[in-house]
């Protein structure tokens, strides 16, 4: 039997966190001595706090630990793989996430060296008036969260794709998504999911066509609230207002694309003259 302080200092968690851990019922000491309440560890459970470490360091959090480590045998290999492979994903979301990040960051260091301003992207962005024509579209739309948008936008649009394939539908155009909230909420956005089609079946509506403020992005989803920016501020400078919600039309498939520079977003701002 290994003391709570011997047991600590080999798998490097302080006592503290064992006495949590106990508390919580992730791993309990073997034995606690009666009469002065000293905790013991058997030399059995080392393996098992090393493996709680590991899966902490997986950024698991405590919960999913503790629902890993009370699988029965039989189930244990194909959860935890199963587990393990849906944490590599989320991982993989979040190192794409700071390599953009960076990007951005030595972009800002080589404008601030060149004395240009940090913000001197939104000055660049151009703006174009355009006339935009009708079209009937397939949709899917409800709230999504911040966490949601990520993975959400290509399962929502597989989702429509492959009724299109199914039922043979007419494909007339790129994916589109409405933003319809008036204000950005973590909790939830009302978000549409659309693409062009031919046929008017059941699942479709009219969107109309009119006068729009226009700008393309050319790079990462990331830089899309400059662009957002630039509009807003387009709009008010030419004495114009937004009349209906704005959308993004993609121009290329981010799945299909060796560099994020080479991703095209086009952004539209339904306008009409003060």
């Amino acid at each position: 039997m290994l003391s709570i302080g011997e047991f600590s200092k080999i798998c490097g968690v302080s006592t503290k966190t064992l006495r949590y851990y106990d508390e919580i019922g992730l791993i309990k000491p073997d034995e606690i001595n009666p009469e002065n309440g000293y905790r013991f560890y058997s030399i059995n459970q080392l393996k098992k706090m090393l493996f709680i470490n590991r899966m902490k360091s997986y950024q698991f959090s405590l919960e999913e630990i503790k629902t890993i480590v009370e699988l029965e045998e039989d189930q244990l290999e194909e959860k935890l793989c199963s587990a393990l492979n849906h944490k590599r994903k989320e991982i993989q979301v979040k190192i794409g996430t700071l390599e953009d990040t960076l990007k951005q960051i030595n972009k800002d260091v080589l404008n601030i060296e060149n004395g240009r301003s940090i913000m001197s992207i939104v000055d660049d962005i151009e703006v174009q008036l355009v006339e935009t024509q009708p079209m009937n579209i397939l949709y899917i739309r409800q709230m999504m969260t911040s966490d949601d948008y990520a993975q959400g936008y290509g399962a929502h649009f597989s989702r429509l794709y492959e009724r299109i394939a199914t039922e043979n539908l007419t494909l007339l155009g790129m994916p589109i998504t409405f933003y319809h909230s008036p204000e950005y909420n973590p909790a939830g956005n009302d978000t549409e999911f659309a693409i062009p089609i031919a046929e008017p079946v059941m699942g479709t509506r009219e969107m109309p066509g009119g006068l729009c403020a226009k700008s393309v992005l050319k790079g990462p989803y990331s830089e899309l609230t400059a662009v957002y920016a630039r509009l807003r501020e387009w709009i008010e400078d030419e004495k114009y207002e937004l009349v209906k919600s704005p959308y993004e039309v993609y121009m290329t498939d981010p799945n299909q694309t060796d560099v994020p520079e080479g991703m095209i977003t086009e952004v539209y701002f339904p306008v009409k003259k003060k």
